[in-house]
């Protein structure tokens, strides 16, 4: 890859990004594609700050992160009214210093989803209640599923069980409840956490797919478990390469090329 003065320049915004696995990825897209386009990790404190520099220099696409996929909103032009409804964005097209925000982490898990499974019809059992829980959530309802929402804490769990008009449980009652899907949309299985699941071994093969949105370690105790009992099984780097498919093919108009992009994601992981 050769940067010049038509190199279209993309990047990351949130802070911190100096872990994002979203340039490797990125870049092997443009490589691949022959796209005279860069991407490069913006540490952002300030998002105004930000959002006026990006427009200044000519940036042509953001992907938003934690913690600013909330306070980024107020600073666009428009917005997509998925991610209206979501209330995150983590994507920004900019085009003639217009700037359209986007989610695509719905489109993500949703393209994971289906994968293993039709989506239009099915009962999908969302665990937790925070931004992801809340994407995924919409997603599910924007291909036409049944949603259940399974959490910690009952305030946010009701709440969002509210917006999306579907039934709330508590998480002691998972052993309990029937779906022909199940995904961890926290981060139960990754850090300390890491040697736990919030599903009882029990009865995990009772959801015949089984999605986990953590992907460091890649395998979490919750997949290891469901594969052992017979379930499909999906990781959370399926999620990041489809959300980063969505947001490349913004970008450009083109299609993605996910095989490329898969092989990126595992070599930035050290994984064969």
């Amino acid at each position: 890859m050769k940067i010049n003065g038509s190199t279209l320049v993309h990047g990351i915004m949130g802070n911190p990004v100096s872990h994002s696995l979203s340039p490797a990825m990125h870049n092997g897209a443009f490589a691949a594609t022959g796209i005279n386009g860069v991407y490069v990790p913006f540490p952002v404190e300030d998002v105004a700050a930000a959002i006026s520099g990006v427009k200044a220099l000519g940036v042509r696409g953001v992907s938003v992160t934690i913690p600013h996929k909330q306070a980024v909103m107020e600073h666009l032009d428009e917005i997509h009214p998925v991610a209206e409804r979501i209330g995150a964005v983590n994507t920004l097209v900019i085009h003639e210093g217009w700037l359209k925000g986007y989610n695509t982490d719905w489109l993500g898990a949703n393209r994971a989803l289906e994968d293993a499974m039709d989506l239009a019809g099915a009962t999908v059992l969302l665990l937790g209640a925070g931004g992801s829980a809340r994407a995924i959530g919409f997603g599910l309802l924007e291909a036409g599923a049944q949603v259940i929402v399974a959490s910690r804490t009952p305030k946010p769990g009701q709440a969002l069980a509210k917006q999306l008009a579907c039934p709330w449980h508590p998480l002691a009652d998972v052993a309990e409840l029937a779906a022909d899907a199940v995904v961890n949309a926290t981060s139960v299985g990754m850090g300390t956490m890491r040697d736990m699941s919030l599903v009882p071994q029990a009865v995990v093969g009772s959801f015949p797919v089984v999605m986990d949105i953590v992907y460091a370690p890649l395998q979490t105790r919750l997949l290891k478990e469901a594969k052992e009992a017979g379930c499909r099984t999906i990781n959370g780097l399926q999620m990041l390469l489809y959300q980063g498919a969505a947001q490349f093919e913004l970008w450009t108009g083109q299609e993605a090329p996910v095989a490329v992009m898969a092989a990126e994601l595992k070599n930035a992981m050290g994984l064969k």
